[in-house]
């Protein structure tokens, strides 16, 4: 294990698969206690036990990140378990079920993709930086989208949400930056996670995706949890509110 992170503590939401949980080992490999939270029971505590069952340190706390006091509660045990709270990666989120352009969009489905996907990571940052401000200070990623930063047709809710995932990013990063908390976003380009199965299970589809990334290949979650901790190293010190892509150069053509 690296020292990297030693004492210290990282709260990863939507930890119980996917670039959440690869992000967790990750966090973890490099000496962080892991808080795993997620609405996932099952997912979560597997996470957690992929972890100590390779000598880490994690607890899961059962969290719906859509209710305030869910998340204030998550932030609370993070303390009360560890003493600290010093990293968060807010990577909770779900993919838009409907696909559908701004007219065809149900309601239904616009609530729940905001509410999940934005209102949920605001009220994460809320009640982290709560802490921080009070603690000394700590790093913030959220997770974004390609889609945060370019727009398709289709999709709607999760293409807003996203970009305002981007802009609560950029907000938080100059709002809190002489008080040593830095706020960065990762914008994951297809990533190969239960998120895009439906992608996975077609080939065809599968392909025309593959084909939009300049390098050929759909990313992994290991490689989107590298990003995560980085921006929540030292080494990172300098960096803030950045919507960094991690993207095979997606956004780049």
């Amino acid at each position: 294990m690296s020292e990297q992170f030693e004492n210290k503590v990282a709260l990863i939401t939507g930890g119980g698969n996917g670039i959440g949980r690869a992000s967790a080992r990750a966090f973890s490999k490099q000496g962080a206690k892991i808080v795993i939270a997620d609405i996932n029971i099952e997912g979560g505590e597997h996470t957690v036990h992929l972890i100590q069952e390779s000598g880490g340190d994690a607890i899961f706390v059962n969290t719906d990140i859509t209710q305030a006091a869910a998340v204030e509660a998550m932030v609370a045990k993070t303390v009360e378990a560890y003493g600290r709270l010093d990293c968060a990666f807010n990577n909770a989120g779900i993919a838009d079920a409907e696909g559908k352009g701004l007219a065809e969009c149900s309601e239904e489905a616009w609530d729940t993709t905001i509410n999940i996907n934005l209102k949920g990571v605001w009220l994460c940052m809320k009640y982290e930086i709560l802490h921080m401000l009070n603690h000394g200070g700590g790093a913030i990623v959220n997770t974004a989208s390609i889609l945060g930063l370019v727009g398709i047709a289709g999709a709607t809710p999760y293409v807003v949400s996203k970009h305002g995932v981007v802009g609560l990013t950029k907000t938080g990063a100059l709002q809190y930056a002489q008080q040593n908390i830095r706020v960065n976003a990762i914008c994951p380009g297809f990533t190969r996670t239960n998120m895009i199965q439906s992608i996975l299970d077609n080939p065809e589809r599968e392909a025309k995706v593959t084909a939009r990334h300049p390098m050929g290949r759909l990313g992994t979650p290991e490689e989107i949890a590298e990003a995560a901790v980085w921006l929540c190293s030292d080494a990172a010190s300098f960096v803030t509110g950045h919507a960094f892509p991690v993207d095979g150069g997606y956004i780049a053509q």
